[in-house]
């Protein structure tokens, strides 16, 4: 379980690394959604046939940062949003 939360932040910040701009995203955020691009990183690679959901594979592993980057995207537009509407 401690592997699995180091590599939801190490995908996470990856994910942050790789996404162009500034974030206004915490630690904590950046752990949740590298947890989340892990398991769904995770998910299609054992969808895929090519080992275990929490296995550490290369698909599984690139598929986390994409979805990582993605997710990270989607946080700032909510939270964009959520900014405009209130002021």
């Amino acid at each position: 379980m401690i592997g699995f939360i180091v590599a939801g932040l190490i995908i996470g910040a990856l994910a942050r690394l790789i996404k162009p701009g500034r974030q206004n995203l915490g630690i904590l955020a950046t752990l949740l959604l590298g947890l989340v691009g892990s398991v769904i990183g995770g998910s299609v690679a054992s969808f895929l046939g090519t080992g275990s959901i929490f296995e550490l594979n290369v698909l599984g592993f690139v598929v986390a940062v994409v979805a990582a980057v993605l997710l990270i995207g989607v946080a700032e537009g909510l939270a964009g949003r959520r900014r405009t509407t209130r002021t």
